[in-house]
């Protein structure tokens, strides 16, 4: 898994050196390496080693074509933390500005540090607002957590990072997304089991501002019967010309060991109840990337979803369904109809979300679920890029990344993370 994002370590030291060296150029450094001749990546060792950020596997030898291993990764990261190394600079010990290092061109702060509150993890952007869902460590099915607390915490700020307000809803809320037409927030609870969502209207009237909604029929409800009966909870939310995607989250196993209930739902929502009805299911024929024949999907871990905006390359105005257990993308063209086909991505490590730039100014929002905090990354984007996000407990470092949507592969962008998981796109000036 590791290779798609660092494949040898003359990669590595090279946007080890570029998120710190940047624009700046690098430093004159002399090497001693016998199997480092003249190439592109001479000066990035270089000056790695003179920097303390990697060494050599002995005192005369680099490898710059060995794969490098986790440890080694988590190890770069951490000794380019350890210096305080932004874009060639010692990082200020300003209250707002991060450590975590970016690609040349872009910087990072924290807008906001749980309080009260913690465990950041989907996002929403609604009237020039951010609002972020904190978990507060309450279980998959709503268990307590550890403190004692039975509810998550959404919470509205403006772009400076200022509380605006807040509003508490039962259960741990996976999903998070901004109805813009109906001026109004929608939020999933409960990811493996006793799932419902919440309708959140922050102009209503104190005491109306709250509306629970009930899903019919209940997934992980014994009476379920067909292929909404996943046995499991609820978790993304996306919303694409009025129709309402939620991804059915924690499937089981028929008993065979295959995944062949919903693995998406469209929800239409009349009164107090959210009536679902299949849009992909977790064993349906996709396109794969790779070889270009169809293949049969087992999507065991349906997690995160988005729109394609019309700015992407590949894939605008799909659907896209993040398979995180199965680090597989699904693209879904022409969803709910008779049109419908799915194009399969695989990526090679676990992404809890993936966003898109849609201008070239504006900033990248990332939840730091296990770190509390909310970043936010600014520069000038590409539009059209596509960004994922590798929690810390996918098996390599917590980053964010570039994804190469006709490949797979995952490019480093910014770094030194616990466990990114929301991320969300706002356009700027």
């Amino acid at each position: 898994m590791l290779k798609k994002i660092t494949k040898f370590k003359k990669i590595l030291a090279g946007v080890a050196a570029l998120v710190v060296v940047g624009s700046t150029g690098f430093a004159e450094a002399s090497g001693n390496f016998n199997d480092v001749s003249d190439t592109w990546y001479t000066a990035a060792v270089n000056w790695v080693k003179a920097h303390g950020v990697m060494s050599g596997t002995t005192g005369s030898t680099f490898e710059p074509n060995r794969p490098v291993t986790r440890a080694e990764l988590a190890q770069v990261v951490y000794n380019l933390s350890k210096q305080g190394l932004i874009n060639g600079q010692s990082a200020s010990p300003q209250p707002t500005t991060s450590t975590i290092p970016t690609l040349s061109g872009f910087s990072a702060s924290v807008l906001a540090q749980g309080t009260t509150f913690d465990n950041p993890d989907d996002m929403a952007y609604l009237a020039d607002h951010i609002f972020v869902g904190y978990q507060n460590g309450v279980g998959a099915k709503g268990e307590a957590s550890k403190k004692g607390v039975t509810y998550s915490t959404i919470v509205e700020y403006d772009k400076s990072g200022n509380i605006i307000s807040s509003w508490n809803i039962p259960g741990k809320c996976d999903g998070l997304a901004a109805d813009a037409t109906n001026h109004r927030l929608l939020a999933t609870v409960n990811e493996d089991g006793s799932s419902s969502m919440y309708i959140i209207d922050p102009n209503a009237a104190q005491g109306l501002q709250i509306q629970n909604i009930s899903f019919s029929p209940d997934p992980a409800a014994s009476s379920t019967t067909g292929p909404l009966a996943t046995g499991g909870g609820t978790d993304s939310i996306a919303i694409q010309n009025g129709n309402i995607y939620i991804s059915a989250s924690a499937p089981s196993a028929d008993q065979n060991g295959n995944f062949t209930h919903a693995a998406l739902f469209q929800a239409t929502i009349q009164g107090k109840t959210a009536t679902l009805k299949p849009v992909l299911m977790g064993n349906a024929t996709a396109t794969d990337v790779s070889t270009g024949k169809p293949a049969t999907l087992n999507l065991s871990d349906p997690d995160s979803n988005n729109v394609v905006p019309v700015s992407s390359p590949q894939y605008a105005g799909d659907l896209v369904v993040d398979s995180q257990g199965d680090s597989q993308l699904v693209f879904v063209h022409n969803p709910g109809s008779n049109q419908q086909t799915q194009t399969r991505l695989s990526i090679g490590t676990q992404v809890d979300d993936t966003e898109w730039a849609t201008s070239s100014k504006g900033t990248l929002y990332v939840t730091d679920t296990s770190a509390n905090k909310v970043y936010a990354i600014t520069g000038n984007f590409t539009p059209g890029t596509a960004f994922v996000a590798t929690p810390g407990d996918s098996g390599v470092a917590g980053l964010i990344g570039t994804l190469d949507l006709s490949t797979g592969t995952i490019h480093p962008f910014a770094m030194g993370m616990s466990s990114p998981h929301g991320l969300l796109f706002v356009p700027g000036q």
